[in-house]
């Protein structure tokens, strides 16, 4: 293989960027992969060349033609060892989020909750227009009598927007506080719609998550079992609604390893194309942001180890989708819901409530 350029391979310049020689690697062990069709020999040296190339110190071996030849891989042993899978371990129990929560910067919410609303209200709007009115009432009182006829039109104009203002808000303000009245009852203080399935355990210890760090924002709301817009089954594990921010949860319990979501909405682990698993999230956030303009709609792939051993996540989203472990999630997701707590859309509620299918028992 010494004849092999591995530049030439990857198809990248010679003084590409690891950024690049990353993107050339997965675009090729997409097709090049043996589960794609492609040979265990060729991507083996597809691989060697992206190691080589990705890694400073090495790629200036490689490029000063002091590469050492890669050694000879060691012969298979007449019988293959057992490898321990997930059914070798059937005791085994993924831990749940134990983050501290005073290690979270938006904890400090939970702690001052503010008063929620369902509608955003005029507030002191009405008041401040009728005392503009009067403001402007008072006027005359300041001139020399009497007032010409032009300063007089003048000021009757003024005085009639000012009052036209005034009750304009103020109509506002009723209409809103009818509109919270109506989904007080509607909607009370409940803050969790639907029922968690409990079984797998991934979701058993997403639903403990989220009751135990999420729902304590002030002004989130948490669903579980929804459907996408336009279907009757729970396409959708869980979700949490804060302001006009829509999170949809899907738990999975998977091999230790790297998990990493592409830009085109792929799943790779440990650099290769994963086939192991896959996620209906990437349409279920495309239908909820068709249904819910003006929410801004992520996904989140919650990935528990099946076994013992080191599982990581790169969180950089892929069709806003991220692959997080349990830590991740409640420290970004958290923050990212915190930025608008005080005020739960009863549109929006309304909305995402009516696709809970799983109901508890009355």
């Amino acid at each position: 293989m010494d004849d092999v350029d591995y530049y030439e391979l990857l198809g990248v310049r010679r003084d590409a960027t690891a950024a690049e020689v990353k993107s050339a690697f997965r675009a090729l062990a997409k097709v090049m992969h043996p589960d794609a069709g492609g040979t265990a020999g060729t991507f083996r040296l597809l691989k060697t060349a992206y190691e080589t190339l990705s890694d400073a110190r090495r790629r200036a071996e490689y490029n000063a033609g002091t590469a050492a030849e890669a050694p000879a891989p060691p012969p298979r042993p007449a019988t293959r060892p057992r490898r321990r899978m997930f059914r070798d371990e059937p005791a085994f129990t993924p831990r749940g989020c134990d983050v501290p929560p005073t290690s979270l910067p938006w904890w400090h919410l939970t702690k001052h909750q503010p008063r929620i609303g369902y509608v955003r209200t005029p507030g002191h709007a009405p008041a401040a227009g009728l005392a503009l009115a009067g403001l402007i009432a008072l006027v005359p009182l300041l001139l020399p009598a009497p007032l010409p006829p032009a300063v007089l039109v003048v000021w009757l104009a003024f005085v009639a927007a000012a009052i036209a203002v005034a009750v304009r808000l103020a109509r506002s303000y009723v209409a809103a506080a009818r509109a919270h009245r109506a989904a007080q009852a509607e909607f009370g203080e409940r803050t969790v719609f639907g029922v968690a399935d409990k079984e797998p355990v991934g979701e058993r210890l997403t639903a403990e998550l989220l009751v135990n760090y999420l729902a304590r924002l002030p002004g989130a709301r948490v669903f579980h079992g929804l459907s996408r817009p336009g279907s009757v089954f729970a396409d959708v594990e869980h979700a949490v609604l804060c302001g006009h921010r829509l999170v949809l949860v899907e738990s999975k319990v998977w091999l230790p390893g790297h998990y990493e979501i592409d830009d085109d909405g792929s799943l790779w682990r440990n650099d290769h194309p994963f086939r192991g698993g896959s996620t209906d999230l990437f349409a279920a956030v495309a239908s909820f942001a068709e249904h819910l303009p003006g929410v801004q709609v992520r996904g989140v792939l919650l990935i528990y180890p099946s076994r013992d051993g080191v599982l990581t996540t790169d969180d950089a989203p892929g069709l806003d989708v991220s692959a997080m472990v349990p830590t991740s999630f409640v420290h970004d997701i958290g923050t990212w819901l915190s930025a608008d707590v005080a005020t739960v859309d009863h549109h929006v509620l309304r909305a995402v409530r009516a696709q809970v299918v799983r109901e508890p028992a009355a």
